[in-house]
């Protein structure tokens, strides 16, 4: 079945970076496009990134374009994010997923704090 596992989240000062990752499996990683979403406390899940398949065309929410940046390994069916100038409004678990998958992984907290 489908899992995803996201990894990589901590606690960092403000204006710093972090490096989340994404472990797949279970289906075929090479032909979906993958998301990044998170959600803090109080608040609705947000899609964050989008990565295509094909051709790896990228979107970003406008809260985070020029800041963060997804990518894919296709070889080690992995899903990246690189956040760079982190802000506290940043703090969220964030989760990736897949095209048509209704299920999430386990989250991975990031605590952008002084």
């Amino acid at each position: 079945q489908v899992q995803l596992v996201e990894s990589g989240g901590g606690l960092v000062q403000p204006g710093g970076s972090l490096r989340l990752s994404c472990a797949a499996s279970g289906f075929p990683f090479s032909n979906y496009a993958m998301s990044w979403f998170r959600q803090a406390p109080g608040k609705e899940r947000e899609r964050v990134a989008t990565i295509t398949n094909a051709d790896d065309i990228t979107w970003y929410a406008d809260s985070v374009k020029g800041r963060f940046t997804i990518s894919r390994d296709n070889d080690h069916d992995t899903l990246y994010l690189y956040m760079n100038s982190l802000k506290r409004e940043d703090t969220a678990v964030y989760y990736c997923t897949r095209t048509n998958y209704g299920g999430w992984g386990p989250g991975t907290q990031v605590t952008v704090s002084q």
